[in-house]
């Protein structure tokens, strides 16, 4: 008999298994490993700036200071 109590309790696992398989496989799947690795790797990330940061600044400064009427003499 003790067979069977072996193969209940097998059963018995697989159930519980089965059942909070969609559980488990939220915590310990594919798909949040990935949003792990993804959350340290940005962590990692900086902001560098660059000359192109200082001259994009300096082009909306330029064009802020730009004359935006045209005069009817400046037409002709």
């Amino acid at each position: 008999m003790g067979w069977l109590y072996i193969a209940l309790l097998a059963v018995a696992v697989a159930l519980v298994a089965g059942a909070e398989w969609p559980r488990l496989e939220q915590r310990f799947g594919l798909e949040p490993r990935r949003r792990r690795q993804r959350a340290r790797r940005k962590a990692q990330l900086r902001v560098v700036r660059s000359e192109a940061d200082d001259f994009a600044a300096s082009v909306e400064r330029d064009l802020a200071n730009l004359p935006t009427t045209i005069d009817e003499s400046e037409r002709r």
